[in-house]
Protein backbone atom coordinates (compact mmCIF):
# COMPACT_ATOMS: atom_id res chain seq x y z
CA UNK A 1 0.00 0.00 0.00
CA UNK A 2 1.51 3.49 -1.31
CA UNK A 3 0.59 5.87 1.71
CA UNK A 4 3.09 8.78 0.98
CA UNK A 5 1.08 8.98 -2.70
CA UNK A 6 -1.34 10.66 -0.15
CA UNK A 7 0.60 13.32 1.28
CA UNK A 8 -0.74 15.49 3.66
CA UNK A 9 -4.23 14.20 3.69
CA UNK A 10 -5.10 12.81 7.13
CA UNK A 11 -5.06 8.75 7.28
CA UNK A 12 -6.04 8.40 10.99
CA UNK A 13 -7.61 10.20 13.86
CA UNK A 14 -6.87 8.88 17.41
CA UNK A 15 -6.68 9.57 21.01
CA UNK A 16 -3.36 11.37 19.72
CA UNK A 17 -4.83 13.74 17.09
CA UNK A 18 -4.89 13.51 13.54
CA UNK A 19 -1.82 11.70 11.54
CA UNK A 20 -0.88 12.69 7.85
CA UNK A 21 -0.18 9.66 5.49
CA UNK A 22 3.13 11.42 4.86
CA UNK A 23 3.80 10.91 8.99
CA UNK A 24 1.87 7.92 8.84
CA UNK A 25 4.42 6.68 6.21
CA UNK A 26 7.44 7.53 7.78
CA UNK A 27 6.34 5.92 11.20
CA UNK A 28 5.83 2.53 9.01
CA UNK A 29 9.11 3.03 7.33
CA UNK A 30 10.93 3.41 10.52
CA UNK A 31 9.33 0.30 12.01
CA UNK A 32 10.13 -2.04 9.17
CA UNK A 33 13.98 -0.89 10.21
CA UNK A 34 13.63 -1.71 13.46
CA UNK A 35 12.29 -5.49 12.62
CA UNK A 36 15.17 -5.83 10.14
CA UNK A 37 17.68 -4.63 12.48
CA UNK A 38 16.06 -7.24 15.24
CA UNK A 39 16.19 -10.03 12.59
CA UNK A 40 12.92 -10.23 10.72
CA UNK A 41 13.44 -11.60 7.52
CA UNK A 42 11.30 -12.54 4.41
CA UNK A 43 8.31 -15.02 6.04
CA UNK A 44 8.86 -13.87 10.03
CA UNK A 45 5.65 -13.92 11.44
CA UNK A 46 5.02 -10.64 13.89
CA UNK A 47 2.40 -10.23 15.99
CA UNK A 48 1.07 -7.08 17.14
CA UNK A 49 -1.13 -6.12 20.19
CA UNK A 50 -1.22 -2.59 19.81
CA UNK A 51 -4.14 -0.69 20.38
CA UNK A 52 -5.91 0.26 17.19
CA UNK A 53 -4.63 3.69 15.86
CA UNK A 54 -1.10 5.06 14.62
CA UNK A 55 0.70 2.78 16.67
CA UNK A 56 -1.41 -0.14 15.08
CA UNK A 57 -0.99 0.85 11.77
CA UNK A 58 2.75 2.05 12.13
CA UNK A 59 3.51 -1.39 12.97
CA UNK A 60 1.43 -3.09 10.76
CA UNK A 61 2.49 -1.43 8.05
CA UNK A 62 6.09 -2.06 8.86
CA UNK A 63 5.75 -5.68 9.02
CA UNK A 64 4.86 -5.78 5.44
CA UNK A 65 7.69 -3.46 4.96
CA UNK A 66 10.38 -5.67 5.89
CA UNK A 67 9.12 -8.72 4.63
CA UNK A 68 7.03 -9.93 7.43
CA UNK A 69 3.81 -11.89 7.76
CA UNK A 70 1.27 -9.90 9.75
CA UNK A 71 -0.55 -11.74 13.15
CA UNK A 72 -2.84 -9.15 14.69
CA UNK A 73 -3.68 -10.22 17.94
CA UNK A 74 -6.51 -8.73 20.42
CA UNK A 75 -4.97 -7.19 23.27
CA UNK A 76 -7.90 -7.85 25.60
CA UNK A 77 -7.69 -11.15 25.46
CA UNK A 78 -6.71 -13.56 28.00
CA UNK A 79 -2.64 -14.51 27.31
CA UNK A 80 -4.02 -18.54 27.31
CA UNK A 81 -6.54 -17.89 24.78
CA UNK A 82 -3.83 -16.11 22.54
CA UNK A 83 -1.32 -19.04 23.25
CA UNK A 84 -2.56 -21.31 20.35
CA UNK A 85 -2.38 -18.39 17.51
CA UNK A 86 1.63 -17.26 18.58
CA UNK A 87 2.72 -20.92 19.17
CA UNK A 88 0.96 -22.27 15.56
CA UNK A 89 2.52 -19.45 13.58
CA UNK A 90 6.05 -19.50 15.52
CA UNK A 91 5.90 -15.76 16.09
CA UNK A 92 9.08 -14.49 16.21
CA UNK A 93 8.67 -10.89 17.31
CA UNK A 94 5.86 -8.95 19.11
CA UNK A 95 4.86 -5.30 18.37
CA UNK A 96 3.29 -3.55 21.18
CA UNK A 97 3.23 0.14 23.11
CA UNK A 98 3.84 0.82 26.59
CA UNK A 99 0.43 -0.13 27.40
CA UNK A 100 0.74 -3.24 25.80
CA UNK A 101 4.11 -4.63 26.89
CA UNK A 102 3.31 -6.22 29.89
CA UNK A 103 0.94 -8.50 27.63
CA UNK A 104 3.74 -8.85 24.93
CA UNK A 105 6.42 -9.95 27.23
CA UNK A 106 3.75 -12.79 28.37
CA UNK A 107 2.79 -14.00 24.95
CA UNK A 108 7.03 -13.79 23.86
CA UNK A 109 7.67 -16.33 26.46
CA UNK A 110 5.33 -18.90 24.54
CA UNK A 111 8.39 -18.86 21.47
CA UNK A 112 11.08 -16.80 22.78
CA UNK A 113 9.98 -14.42 20.45
CA UNK A 114 11.47 -10.65 20.93
CA UNK A 115 9.69 -7.63 21.93
CA UNK A 116 9.50 -4.25 20.13
CA UNK A 117 7.95 -1.56 21.49
CA UNK A 118 6.23 0.67 17.99
CA UNK A 119 6.89 4.00 19.47
CA UNK A 120 10.35 3.30 20.05
CA UNK A 121 11.30 1.86 16.82
CA UNK A 122 9.66 5.28 15.28
CA UNK A 123 11.53 7.74 17.70
CA UNK A 124 14.51 5.93 16.99
CA UNK A 125 14.10 5.77 13.07
CA UNK A 126 16.49 3.88 12.08
CA UNK A 127 17.65 2.91 8.40
CA UNK A 128 17.73 0.22 6.48
CA UNK A 129 17.59 -1.33 3.01
CA UNK A 130 13.88 -2.60 2.53
CA UNK A 131 13.31 -5.66 0.75
CA UNK A 132 10.90 -6.23 -2.37
CA UNK A 133 8.07 -7.82 -1.63
CA UNK A 134 6.19 -9.75 -4.60
CA UNK A 135 2.62 -9.99 -4.32
CA UNK A 136 2.05 -13.45 -4.09
CA UNK A 137 4.22 -13.46 -0.72
CA UNK A 138 2.23 -13.96 2.58
CA UNK A 139 0.79 -10.97 4.13
CA UNK A 140 -1.42 -11.39 7.07
CA UNK A 141 -2.42 -14.72 9.44
CA UNK A 142 -5.98 -14.23 10.71
CA UNK A 143 -7.24 -17.25 13.10
CA UNK A 144 -10.49 -18.36 12.83
CA UNK A 145 -13.08 -20.90 14.50
CA UNK A 146 -13.44 -24.02 12.68
CA UNK A 147 -15.07 -27.46 13.89
CA UNK A 148 -12.04 -28.93 14.55
CA UNK A 149 -11.77 -27.38 17.59
CA UNK A 150 -8.73 -25.15 17.57
CA UNK A 151 -9.07 -22.16 15.18
CA UNK A 152 -7.13 -22.60 12.14
CA UNK A 153 -4.32 -19.82 10.63
CA UNK A 154 -5.93 -18.05 7.80
CA UNK A 155 -3.03 -17.19 5.64
CA UNK A 156 -3.46 -13.96 2.79
CA UNK A 157 -1.29 -12.92 0.22
CA UNK A 158 -0.28 -9.29 -0.31
CA UNK A 159 -2.41 -10.17 -4.08
CA UNK A 160 -5.62 -11.33 -2.14
CA UNK A 161 -5.38 -8.30 0.57
CA UNK A 162 -5.52 -6.00 -2.32
CA UNK A 163 -7.89 -7.45 -4.69
CA UNK A 164 -10.55 -7.48 -1.02
CA UNK A 165 -9.47 -3.44 -1.11
CA UNK A 166 -9.87 -2.94 -5.17
CA UNK A 167 -13.43 -4.69 -5.05
CA UNK A 168 -15.09 -2.62 -2.06
CA UNK A 169 -13.67 0.69 -3.40
CA UNK A 170 -15.00 0.11 -7.06
CA UNK A 171 -18.60 -1.70 -4.97
CA UNK A 172 -19.03 0.59 -2.09
CA UNK A 173 -18.14 3.67 -3.82
CA UNK A 174 -15.21 4.86 -1.59
CA UNK A 175 -13.08 8.38 -2.39
CA UNK A 176 -10.22 10.27 -0.71
CA UNK A 177 -13.03 12.68 0.70
CA UNK A 178 -14.80 9.67 3.10
CA UNK A 179 -14.07 9.18 6.70
CA UNK A 180 -14.99 6.03 8.83
CA UNK A 181 -15.27 5.54 12.32
CA UNK A 182 -14.12 2.11 13.52
CA UNK A 183 -15.15 0.60 16.44
CA UNK A 184 -14.89 -2.85 15.16
CA UNK A 185 -11.44 -4.79 16.96
CA UNK A 186 -8.35 -5.16 14.81
CA UNK A 187 -8.22 -9.30 14.65
CA UNK A 188 -11.43 -9.35 12.31
CA UNK A 189 -11.62 -9.26 8.12
CA UNK A 190 -14.12 -6.88 9.20
CA UNK A 191 -12.57 -4.39 11.32
CA UNK A 192 -8.87 -5.18 9.37
CA UNK A 193 -10.11 -4.63 5.52
CA UNK A 194 -13.31 -3.45 5.59
CA UNK A 195 -12.97 -0.72 7.92
CA UNK A 196 -9.59 -0.06 7.76
CA UNK A 197 -7.46 -1.23 4.98
CA UNK A 198 -9.87 -0.60 2.37
CA UNK A 199 -10.43 3.54 3.57
CA UNK A 200 -6.23 3.80 3.31
CA UNK A 201 -6.03 2.25 0.12
CA UNK A 202 -7.86 5.30 -1.59
CA UNK A 203 -6.32 8.08 0.69
CA UNK A 204 -9.50 8.29 2.70
CA UNK A 205 -9.51 9.05 6.51
CA UNK A 206 -10.42 6.28 9.51
CA UNK A 207 -11.28 7.59 13.24
CA UNK A 208 -10.05 4.83 15.97
CA UNK A 209 -11.78 6.05 19.26
CA UNK A 210 -10.77 2.87 20.70
CA UNK A 211 -13.49 0.73 21.47
CA UNK A 212 -17.24 0.78 20.60
CA UNK A 213 -19.59 3.30 23.06
CA UNK A 214 -22.85 3.73 21.93
CA UNK A 215 -23.41 7.51 23.11
CA UNK A 216 -19.80 8.50 21.98
CA UNK A 217 -20.71 6.69 18.41
CA UNK A 218 -23.84 8.31 18.07
CA UNK A 219 -22.02 11.49 18.72
CA UNK A 220 -19.52 10.89 15.76
CA UNK A 221 -22.35 9.78 13.40
CA UNK A 222 -23.91 12.91 14.03
CA UNK A 223 -21.16 15.63 13.71
CA UNK A 224 -21.41 15.78 9.64
CA UNK A 225 -17.85 14.85 9.90
CA UNK A 226 -18.44 10.97 9.43
CA UNK A 227 -19.79 9.10 5.89
CA UNK A 228 -19.46 5.61 6.07
CA UNK A 229 -20.13 3.48 8.78
CA UNK A 230 -19.69 -0.28 9.33
CA UNK A 231 -20.41 -2.75 12.20
CA UNK A 232 -21.67 -5.80 13.52
CA UNK A 233 -26.03 -6.71 14.20
CA UNK A 234 -25.10 -6.07 17.71
CA UNK A 235 -23.17 -2.82 17.40
CA UNK A 236 -26.79 -1.63 15.77
CA UNK A 237 -28.79 -2.76 18.47
CA UNK A 238 -26.67 -0.97 20.93
CA UNK A 239 -26.89 1.89 19.10
CA UNK A 240 -31.04 1.48 18.30
CA UNK A 241 -31.37 1.59 22.86
CA UNK A 242 -28.86 4.19 23.26
CA UNK A 243 -31.18 6.69 21.28
CA UNK A 244 -34.71 5.05 22.59
CA UNK A 245 -33.18 5.90 25.68
CA UNK A 246 -32.54 9.76 24.82
CA UNK A 247 -34.84 12.68 25.03
CA UNK A 248 -36.92 14.05 22.32
CA UNK A 249 -34.45 16.52 20.91
CA UNK A 250 -31.40 14.29 21.17
CA UNK A 251 -33.27 12.29 19.21
CA UNK A 252 -34.00 14.26 16.23
CA UNK A 253 -30.21 15.63 16.38
CA UNK A 254 -28.88 12.27 16.22
CA UNK A 255 -31.47 11.21 13.66
CA UNK A 256 -30.51 14.04 11.70
CA UNK A 257 -26.94 13.85 11.72
CA UNK A 258 -26.89 10.01 11.12
CA UNK A 259 -29.00 10.89 8.01
CA UNK A 260 -26.45 12.42 6.54
CA UNK A 261 -23.62 9.78 5.77
CA UNK A 262 -23.71 8.16 2.43
CA UNK A 263 -23.35 4.25 3.22
CA UNK A 264 -23.83 2.51 6.50
CA UNK A 265 -23.61 -1.39 6.11
CA UNK A 266 -23.88 -4.32 8.70
CA UNK A 267 -22.25 -7.91 8.08
CA UNK A 268 -20.16 -10.74 10.53
CA UNK A 269 -24.04 -12.24 11.72
CA UNK A 270 -27.13 -12.06 10.22
CA UNK A 271 -29.25 -8.72 10.75
CA UNK A 272 -32.78 -9.26 12.48
CA UNK A 273 -35.12 -7.81 10.61
CA UNK A 274 -36.27 -5.80 13.83
CA UNK A 275 -32.98 -4.05 13.88
CA UNK A 276 -32.81 -3.38 10.14
CA UNK A 277 -36.35 -1.85 10.25
CA UNK A 278 -36.00 -0.20 13.42
CA UNK A 279 -32.66 1.94 12.35
CA UNK A 280 -34.00 2.73 8.94
CA UNK A 281 -36.42 4.54 11.24
CA UNK A 282 -33.98 6.40 13.60
CA UNK A 283 -31.74 6.85 10.50
CA UNK A 284 -33.51 7.03 7.02
CA UNK A 285 -30.63 4.52 6.42
CA UNK A 286 -31.53 0.51 5.11
CA UNK A 287 -28.11 -1.24 6.08
CA UNK A 288 -26.76 -2.28 3.19
CA UNK A 289 -26.17 -6.27 3.86
CA UNK A 290 -23.24 -8.13 2.74
CA UNK A 291 -21.53 -11.95 2.81
CA UNK A 292 -18.18 -12.56 3.67
CA UNK A 293 -15.25 -14.56 5.71
CA UNK A 294 -12.33 -14.22 7.29
CA UNK A 295 -11.03 -17.01 4.13
CA UNK A 296 -12.17 -14.63 1.27
CA UNK A 297 -12.97 -11.25 2.78
CA UNK A 298 -16.33 -10.10 1.00
CA UNK A 299 -17.84 -12.40 -1.88
CA UNK A 300 -21.64 -10.90 -2.06
CA UNK A 301 -23.32 -7.60 -1.06
CA UNK A 302 -26.52 -5.82 -1.82
CA UNK A 303 -26.31 -2.90 -4.84
CA UNK A 304 -25.53 0.37 -3.66
CA UNK A 305 -28.34 1.61 -4.58
CA UNK A 306 -30.82 -0.96 -4.04
CA UNK A 307 -30.50 -3.02 -1.02
CA UNK A 308 -33.31 -6.11 -0.66
CA UNK A 309 -33.84 -7.10 3.22
CA UNK A 310 -32.77 -10.51 3.90
CA UNK A 311 -30.59 -10.91 0.72
CA UNK A 312 -27.24 -10.66 0.65
CA UNK A 313 -26.77 -9.14 -3.27
CA UNK A 314 -24.64 -10.37 -5.70
CA UNK A 315 -20.32 -11.45 -6.43
CA UNK A 316 -18.30 -8.19 -5.68
CA UNK A 317 -15.70 -7.04 -8.90
CA UNK A 318 -13.66 -10.23 -9.65
CA UNK A 319 -16.00 -12.64 -7.63
CA UNK A 320 -17.17 -16.02 -9.06
CA UNK A 321 -19.79 -18.04 -7.50
CA UNK A 322 -21.39 -21.53 -7.27
CA UNK A 323 -24.05 -23.54 -5.56
CA UNK A 324 -23.67 -26.91 -5.62
CA UNK A 325 -25.67 -29.64 -4.22
CA UNK A 326 -23.96 -33.11 -2.75
CA UNK A 327 -23.35 -34.42 -5.44
CA UNK A 328 -21.12 -31.84 -6.87
CA UNK A 329 -23.57 -30.73 -9.34
CA UNK A 330 -24.77 -26.87 -9.95
CA UNK A 331 -28.15 -26.45 -8.84
CA UNK A 332 -30.58 -24.26 -10.93
CA UNK A 333 -31.39 -21.13 -9.70
CA UNK A 334 -33.91 -20.75 -6.78
CA UNK A 335 -32.82 -23.93 -5.78
CA UNK A 336 -30.08 -24.48 -2.78
CA UNK A 337 -26.88 -25.68 -1.79
CA UNK A 338 -23.58 -25.40 -0.56
CA UNK A 339 -22.07 -21.81 -1.71
CA UNK A 340 -18.27 -21.83 -3.32
CA UNK A 341 -16.16 -18.88 -3.91
CA UNK A 342 -13.27 -18.22 -6.90
CA UNK A 343 -11.23 -15.44 -7.26
CA UNK A 344 -8.16 -13.31 -6.59
CA UNK A 345 -9.56 -12.58 -2.88
CA UNK A 346 -9.49 -16.08 -1.73
CA UNK A 347 -6.71 -16.65 1.02
CA UNK A 348 -4.02 -19.25 -0.09
CA UNK A 349 -4.14 -22.12 2.69
CA UNK A 350 -4.79 -22.64 6.34
CA UNK A 351 -1.45 -22.54 8.35
CA UNK A 352 0.16 -25.63 8.91
CA UNK A 353 -3.26 -27.53 7.92
CA UNK A 354 -3.03 -29.30 4.27
CA UNK A 355 -5.44 -31.51 5.24
CA UNK A 356 -7.91 -28.79 6.11
CA UNK A 357 -6.56 -27.24 3.14
CA UNK A 358 -7.46 -30.07 0.30
CA UNK A 359 -10.93 -30.52 1.87
CA UNK A 360 -11.88 -26.56 1.56
CA UNK A 361 -10.95 -26.40 -2.08
CA UNK A 362 -13.06 -28.19 -5.45
CA UNK A 363 -11.02 -27.77 -8.40
CA UNK A 364 -9.88 -24.09 -7.55
CA UNK A 365 -13.51 -23.25 -5.15
CA UNK A 366 -13.68 -22.38 -1.91
CA UNK A 367 -16.16 -24.48 -0.19
CA UNK A 368 -17.88 -21.83 2.40
CA UNK A 369 -19.69 -24.76 4.59
CA UNK A 370 -22.94 -22.14 4.02
CA UNK A 371 -26.24 -22.99 2.29
CA UNK A 372 -27.05 -20.81 -0.23
CA UNK A 373 -29.60 -20.14 -2.78
CA UNK A 374 -29.69 -17.38 -5.93
CA UNK A 375 -33.38 -15.68 -6.06
CA UNK A 376 -34.12 -12.59 -8.64
CA UNK A 377 -33.29 -9.99 -5.71
CA UNK A 378 -29.83 -11.72 -5.51
CA UNK A 379 -28.20 -14.60 -3.03
CA UNK A 380 -29.99 -15.42 -0.01
CA UNK A 381 -28.22 -17.38 2.87
CA UNK A 382 -30.01 -20.21 4.40
CA UNK A 383 -27.79 -21.59 7.06
CA UNK A 384 -24.76 -22.57 8.47
CA UNK A 385 -23.69 -25.84 7.12
CA UNK A 386 -22.09 -26.83 10.15
CA UNK A 387 -23.81 -26.39 13.91
CA UNK A 388 -20.45 -26.51 15.60
CA UNK A 389 -19.76 -22.66 14.36
CA UNK A 390 -21.33 -19.89 16.27
CA UNK A 391 -21.82 -16.48 15.55
CA UNK A 392 -22.02 -14.30 17.96
CA UNK A 393 -21.94 -9.93 18.23
CA UNK A 394 -19.86 -10.62 14.71
CA UNK A 395 -17.41 -12.91 16.55
CA UNK A 396 -17.60 -16.46 15.15
CA UNK A 397 -16.68 -18.99 17.96
CA UNK A 398 -16.08 -22.60 17.76
CA UNK A 399 -18.30 -24.20 20.26
CA UNK A 400 -15.59 -27.67 19.74
CA UNK A 401 -12.61 -25.33 21.13
CA UNK A 402 -15.22 -24.12 23.98
CA UNK A 403 -16.35 -27.63 25.33
CA UNK A 404 -12.63 -28.18 25.30
CA UNK A 405 -11.95 -25.79 27.85
CA UNK A 406 -15.07 -26.92 30.24
CA UNK A 407 -14.38 -30.50 29.82
CA UNK A 408 -11.52 -29.39 32.39
CA UNK A 409 -13.28 -27.83 34.93
CA UNK A 410 -12.91 -30.09 38.24
CA UNK A 411 -16.91 -30.35 38.26
CA UNK A 412 -17.51 -31.06 34.72
CA UNK A 413 -17.78 -34.58 33.33
CA UNK A 414 -18.76 -33.69 29.75
CA UNK A 415 -20.50 -30.71 28.02
CA UNK A 416 -21.66 -29.99 24.86
CA UNK A 417 -21.71 -26.22 23.34
CA UNK A 418 -24.84 -24.71 21.20
CA UNK A 419 -25.46 -21.26 19.91
CA UNK A 420 -29.07 -20.48 20.69
CA UNK A 421 -30.68 -17.18 18.55
CA UNK A 422 -30.72 -13.89 19.98
CA UNK A 423 -32.02 -10.87 18.30
CA UNK A 424 -29.33 -8.28 19.83
CA UNK A 425 -25.82 -10.78 19.88
CA UNK A 426 -27.47 -12.95 16.47
CA UNK A 427 -26.73 -16.40 18.57
CA UNK A 428 -25.46 -16.46 22.25
CA UNK A 429 -23.27 -19.19 23.34
CA UNK A 430 -25.07 -21.69 25.95
CA UNK A 431 -23.43 -25.35 27.34
CA UNK A 432 -25.57 -28.50 28.47
CA UNK A 433 -22.90 -29.86 31.32
CA UNK A 434 -23.24 -33.81 33.05
CA UNK A 435 -21.59 -33.06 36.90
CA UNK A 436 -18.65 -35.37 37.52
CA UNK A 437 -19.57 -35.14 41.08
CA UNK A 438 -22.33 -33.27 43.99
CA UNK A 439 -20.26 -29.69 43.11
CA UNK A 440 -22.68 -27.55 41.32
CA UNK A 441 -21.06 -24.09 40.42
CA UNK A 442 -23.50 -21.47 39.43
CA UNK A 443 -23.56 -19.63 36.57
CA UNK A 444 -21.31 -16.49 37.84
CA UNK A 445 -18.76 -18.50 38.88
CA UNK A 446 -18.70 -20.78 35.47
CA UNK A 447 -18.21 -17.26 33.80
CA UNK A 448 -15.86 -16.09 35.51
CA UNK A 449 -13.70 -19.40 35.46
CA UNK A 450 -14.29 -19.51 31.36
CA UNK A 451 -13.13 -15.83 31.77
CA UNK A 452 -10.32 -16.32 32.54
CA UNK A 453 -8.93 -18.96 29.94
CA UNK A 454 -11.51 -17.92 26.97
CA UNK A 455 -12.01 -14.34 25.16
CA UNK A 456 -15.41 -13.37 25.75
CA UNK A 457 -17.59 -13.91 22.98
CA UNK A 458 -16.77 -17.83 23.82
CA UNK A 459 -17.94 -17.39 27.16
CA UNK A 460 -21.14 -19.34 27.54
CA UNK A 461 -23.81 -17.26 28.96
CA UNK A 462 -26.08 -19.96 30.24
CA UNK A 463 -25.34 -23.40 31.61
CA UNK A 464 -27.51 -25.98 32.21
CA UNK A 465 -26.80 -29.24 34.18
CA UNK A 466 -28.14 -32.54 32.63
CA UNK A 467 -28.01 -36.36 33.69
CA UNK A 468 -26.87 -37.25 29.90
CA UNK A 469 -26.16 -35.05 26.87
CA UNK A 470 -28.40 -36.60 23.83
CA UNK A 471 -26.85 -38.72 21.51
CA UNK A 472 -27.14 -40.96 18.03
CA UNK A 473 -26.41 -44.44 17.81
CA UNK A 474 -22.74 -43.47 16.63
CA UNK A 475 -22.41 -42.06 20.27
CA UNK A 476 -21.78 -38.44 18.65
CA UNK A 477 -23.64 -35.70 20.33
CA UNK A 478 -26.69 -34.09 18.38
CA UNK A 479 -26.78 -30.56 18.80
CA UNK A 480 -30.18 -29.98 17.46
CA UNK A 481 -31.25 -32.17 20.17
CA UNK A 482 -29.05 -30.22 23.02
CA UNK A 483 -30.41 -26.57 21.69
CA UNK A 484 -34.11 -28.15 22.36
CA UNK A 485 -32.85 -28.95 25.94
CA UNK A 486 -32.61 -24.73 26.34
CA UNK A 487 -36.36 -24.39 24.94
Amino acid sequence: MQLAQFGASTAVIDGDGAQSYSDLDGAATAVAAALIQAGVTSGSVVATVCPAGRWWLAGSFGVWRAGGVLLPLEASHPPADLRHPITDSAVTHVLCTPATNGLAQELSAFTGATVIDVREAVALSLAAELPSVVSDADAMIIYTSGTTGLPKGVVHTHRSLAAQCAAMVESWRWSPTDRIVCVLPLHHVHGLVNVTFTPLSIGATVETPGGFDALATWERLASGEVTVFMAVPTVYSRLVLAWLDADDATKSRLSAGAATLRLMVSGSAALPVSTLEQWRDISGHVLLERYGMTELGMALGNNFDRRVPGHVGWPFPGVEIRILDESGTDVADGESGELLVRGDQVFSRYLNRPDATAESFVDGWFRTGDVAQLTPDGYRLLGRASVDIIKSGGEKVSALEIEEVFRTHPAVADCAVVGLPDDEWGERVAMAWVADDAERPTDAEFRSWGKERLAPAKVPFRYLVVDTLPRNPMGKVTKVAVRELFT
